[in-house]
């Protein structure tokens, strides 16, 4: 009962610091005239796609790659004044790597089946989150101070789908330092939600969630310490995949992981079509991949289901809208009715504390004993040292180079305890042991993404726990697949999670490709 003042206390603190702070940001921010805007409707059948079918009709000749990533190009070129997701191109160098790729298709004399072995996504261009390292492409990760830092080789993620022969288009937006559920920062700015414009697209791969949204890509590379793949996945109406921890290398991304970090953090494929992921997945995995036994058929009707309606009800946490709460109650009774499976309705009292577990073990330190590096130090980076106090004031005054996100999880850091509280660590174990023993090898659990739909920009300061309903899977390094249900009254994308047991990721996938049958999958913002 403690632990429950406590909390309501730090909400009551933390909401009434954020309402004071919320009217100078809504003096200093800059305003958009013309209101939400509406993007155009696709017209390129290339667009409508998936990126595994646009590679075998690239192999078997039937379109070039130069007409693929041009199409693409010419969606980006017109969405992006709008939703403002892709940071840089490196469209002529796409370019002519697409006319590299049509030469060595006429002069192949093995086949398209030795392609397709070889190079499986020959042709088929992609994009990457800014914080990834693109050879060429900065790096930044939305830090002003970082506006310089142009990578000079590939993160291994990236390189693997290059070696796969993917075209990377260009590198997208982020939050600043991945750390916020938004994708605003001083360098890029701010990214916008393509089914409405005056609502957030979610963070931190919320340039990747928006480009894919719009029709500007087909697969995306992003990744998740605490939702930064579900969340904008979710938002923009699109599949996302956070793998088991450990099976995509974390390598080449800013910042880099410290503390228990590397345990949580998972990149992982970002895609509009629910059968690219699995392919994708494996390819990032490189030699991982066999871990995940992704070629094991998976028959749904010999699986477990259940289904987590909410967290029990968190005082600092949003209620679960209504219309994700039907959504979810609608993929139970399909379940029932078309697989002839039982679902199984649980409730977990642990997580009520998920945002409080998430956080302790953030701020774990490692099994050396070493605490994670301050997020004060990497908001210095290439810069002199951040006095978190001295920030907000500048903020105020609107000169300061960081976002109010940024700041404000800068001075909490000051507030915070460096060691978890036991109370904690022995929920999270609980937690952890009997979600395991509930999925095991077979079973799958339907979860809500998050608690609302998409939020208008800048809301998300006043409940920034949210996440939470994400961030728990991290610490439990469960893998977790997002998956789009349609769209709400308001034309915006519904969603769900999809939770398997470690390592059964290919059961979670299979799910995907269900629930994009059942219910549609990924719709154009622009015929909405």
């Amino acid at each position: 009962m403690a632990l429950t003042r406590f909390e309501r206390f730090q909400a009551w603190l933390l909401r009434t610091f954020l309402s004071v702070l919320f009217f100078f940001f809504r003096l200093l921010e800059p305003r958009r005239s013309g209101g939400s805007s509406r993007l155009a409707p696709i017209t390129n059948p290339l667009l409508m796609v998936s990126g595994m079918k646009l590679a075998q009709k690239i192999r078997h000749r039937e379109v070039t790659s130069v007409e693929v990533v041009q199409a693409y190009i010419d969606r980006i070129q017109e969405v992006n004044p709008m939703i403002n997701a892709m940071v840089k191109d490196r469209f002529p160098a796409a370019l002519q790597e697409a006319a590299q790729v049509d030469k060595l298709i006429s002069e192949e004399e093995g086949g398209e089946d030795v392609l397709e072995d070889r190079l499986p996504l020959l042709g088929v261009p992609f994009t990457v989150k800014e914080a990834f390292a693109l050879q060429g492409m900065p790096n930044s990760c939305g830090l002003v101070t970082r506006r310089g830092v142009i990578s000079g080789a590939d993160a291994p993620p990236v390189a693997l789908l290059k070696r796969a022969g993917g075209i990377p288009l260009g590198v997208t937006n982020c939050s600043e330092l991945c750390m916020w559920s938004e994708s605003h920062n001083r360098l890029y700015g701010i990214t916008r939600n393509p089914y409405d414009t005056d609502r957030i697209p979610g963070g931190s791969s919320g340039g990747e969630g928006s480009i894919l949204g719009s029709g500007g890509s087909v697969i995306g590379v992003g990744s998740d310490i605490g939702g930064s793949i579900r969340m904008p996945a979710f938002f923009n109406g699109i599949f996302g995949h956070k793998p088991t921890p450990g099976i995509v290398s974390n390598d080449g991304q800013f910042p880099p992981t410290s503390g228990l970090h590397e345990d949580f953090l998972s990149a992982g494929p970002m895609c509009r079509f629910a059968e690219d992921l699995l392919p994708v997945l494996q390819i990032m995995a490189g030699p991982n991949a066999h871990r995940l036994s992704l070629s094991s058929e998976v028959d749904l009707r010999k699986l477990r289901f259940f289904s987590v309606p909410h967290d029990g009800g968190s005082p600092i946490v949003s209620p679960v809208e209504e219309e994700l709460l039907q959504i979810q109650t609608k993929v139970v009774k399909h379940l029932q009715d078309d697989l002839g499976v039982e679902v199984q309705e649980l409730h977990f009292p642990q997580l009520k504390y998920s945002y409080q577990i998430w956080d302790a073990m953030m701020a774990a330190p490692d099994k050396d004993g070493k605490p994670p590096r301050p997020f004060v130090e990497f908001m210095a980076d290439h810069g002199k040292k951040v006095w978190p106090l001295w920030e907000l004031a500048k903020w105020m005054l609107g000169l300061s180079s960081h976002t109010m996100a940024a700041i404000a999880l800068a001075l909490l850091e000051m507030v915070q305890s460096s060691q978890p509280r036991p109370f904690l660590i022995h929920l999270k174990e609980e937690l952890q042991r009997e979600l395991e023993e509930v999925l095991g090898a077979d079973g799958v659990l339907l979860y809500p993404s998050h608690p609302r739909i998409a939020p208008k920009h800048h809301h998300p300061l006043f409940t920034p726990f949210n996440f939470a309903y994400t961030g728990i899977f991290n610490t439990l390094g469960l893998p977790v697949t997002q998956c789009p249900l349609g769209l709400s009254q308001d034309g915006l994308p519904l969603g769900i999670q999809v939770v398997a047991g470690k390592l059964h990721d290919r059961l979670s996938l299979a799910m995907a490709l269900y629930l994009e049958r059942a219910f549609g999958g990924w719709r154009d913002p622009g015929a909405c």
